[in-house]
């Protein structure tokens, strides 16, 4: 397997991306257009994020359920905005065991509607919120233009939805989704990134305000990787949703959603890759360390072996005894896939009592005594882990850019691309002329963003804070 294989990196990364995820085995085209099959290995990677997230989930009283994957479509209807937001999108069943439906059945694009009056029928009193459910499911959303992992016509997703007596409480919830899915992106997938509030034109359908968190990808375009939204009472109010408060008053709950989706393993693989490859961040690697034995003598296998019963009792690792195959062939398979580490052993690393580790991520080679082999793995993977979450914030922080002319912000998006941090007025006209000008979208209103006063780069207005922009995936 020639590490030539793949696509150019630098220059092609769109075909890089396509390439590597057919190569090592992530997902292939399924036969529906738009649609794609996760493979063994790309739903291993999804597994961990649902291990981890879930997790963080539980912690905060949430519980996980399911709903139908069917929605009628006057459920989507009663929310004006929202069904306006996906109807270019809905794929509509409308025959059912060969006959002709008397409703119209949408395919679930999110499950508000059908979540929210079942809410309404479990709920008449305020001692009966909050409401705290998560579910993990598949939703479809029809695409014009579909892309293996980062937009599919159909995709996995975890979709939260809550109800509150107050919006205090509702507001709460929704930071808690956005700094547990940074938590999920900083510590598992080793990605930085940017929390901030959507603009009104790009928050969600029906929702009061959208929260993203916005990472950046080598070729300095912004990948929404995860959204948290405060719904206000927007969708108790379509459904006529009221519970008795403490005082005997018919009050509307208060409503929150947030979702992150397979979308995020596309980031991932783009995030940390390079011209050999995946770079898994080790917490999130479905195998930490694979073990070569180098053809030789019964002892290097003997020994890989032994190694690697030892290994497995602490880490996730795989040993490549297939034959057949070079060492040579086995080290770029295994490159390919990621693997943090590899632990090559030969005849003379046995006679040596020595073993040599070689880390992915820096293509370095370490050679170790056995006896001390445990703790180096140990301080290699913790250290691989922070190395690429490191040069991923590197990267962004280095293609972060601060203006204050519309001149300057053109020239950006034509050559490197990036965030580009600039006043706007915050009119929506003037963000749809900036799109059109110059394909930059705005990505989020940081939320750590300091007031200041300055004005808008296109329209000259009066601007209190400057917005994060960028080119979308």
């Amino acid at each position: 397997m020639a590490k030539n294989q793949l696509k150019n990196f630098n220059t092609d990364l769109s075909e890089w991306f396509t390439d590597v995820i057919l190569k090592a085995e992530l997902a292939d085209y399924a036969p529906v257009k738009g649609c794609m099959i996760i493979r063994p290995y790309g739903y291993a990677l999804w597994e961990g994020i649902q291990q981890f997230l879930d997790k963080l989930i539980k912690e905060k009283g949430v519980k996980n359920a399911y709903f139908p994957l069917f929605i009628p479509m006057h459920y989507l209807q009663k929310e004006k905005e929202h069904v306006e937001g996906f109807s270019p999108q809905l794929a509509v069943v409308t025959v059912g065991g060969g006959e002709e439906l008397a409703e119209k059945l949408a395919v679930r694009p999110t499950s508000e509607t059908i979540m929210y009056d079942m809410y309404k029928k479990w709920t008449s009193s305020w001692r009966e919120l909050p409401i705290l459910i998560n579910q993990w499911c598949n939703v479809v959303r029809w695409e014009k233009r579909t892309y293996l992992f980062l937009r599919t016509s159909e995709f996995l997703w975890q979709e939260g939805h809550c109800a509150h007596l107050t919006h205090e409480e509702s507001s709460e919830m929704v930071t808690w989704a956005l700094n547990a899915y940074e938590k999920t992106y900083h510590e598992l997938l080793g990605m930085y990134g940017i929390k901030g509030r959507k603009s009104q034109s790009e928050k969600f359908p029906g929702a009061g305000d959208t929260f993203t968190f916005e990472c950046m990808m080598p070729n300095g375009k912004s990948l929404q990787a995860c959204t948290s939204h405060d719904l206000g009472q927007n969708f108790s109010k379509s459904f006529d949703w009221t519970v008795q408060d403490q005082n005997g008053a018919k009050v509307y709950p208060w409503q929150n959603s947030w979702g992150l989706s397979t979308r995020a393993i596309g980031g991932l693989i783009m995030a940390h890759g390079d011209e050999n490859g995946l770079r898994l961040p080790p917490q999130i690697a479905p195998t930490q360390i694979v073990i070569v034995p180098i053809p030789g003598h019964s002892s290097a296998l003997a020994k890989a072996q032994e190694v690697y019963e030892e290994i497995k009792k602490n880490y996730r690792a795989e040993l490549d005894i297939v034959e057949g195959e070079t060492a040579g062939f086995k080290f770029n398979k295994w490159e390919l896939k990621g693997i943090p580490l590899r632990i090559e052993i030969g005849d003379r690393d046995v006679d040596s009592n020595s073993i040599i580790i070689y880390r992915r991520d820096t293509g370095e080679k370490i050679n170790t005594k056995i006896e001390n082999y445990q703790q180096t793995i140990e301080d290699l993977l913790k250290d691989i882990q922070d190395s690429l979450f490191n040069a991923h914030k590197k990267f962004t922080e280095d293609h972060t850019f601060a203006v204050d002319s519309y001149d300057e912000f053109k020239k950006i998006m034509e050559t490197s691309r990036g965030f580009i941090k600039a006043h706007w007025c915050e009119n929506s006209d003037c963000e749809a002329e900036i799109k059109k000008d110059t394909k930059a979208t705005t990505r989020c209103l940081p939320l750590d963003a300091p007031e200041e006063e300055g004005k808008c780069i296109r329209c000259g207005q009066p601007s209190h804070h400057r917005w994060i922009f960028g080119l979308s995936y």
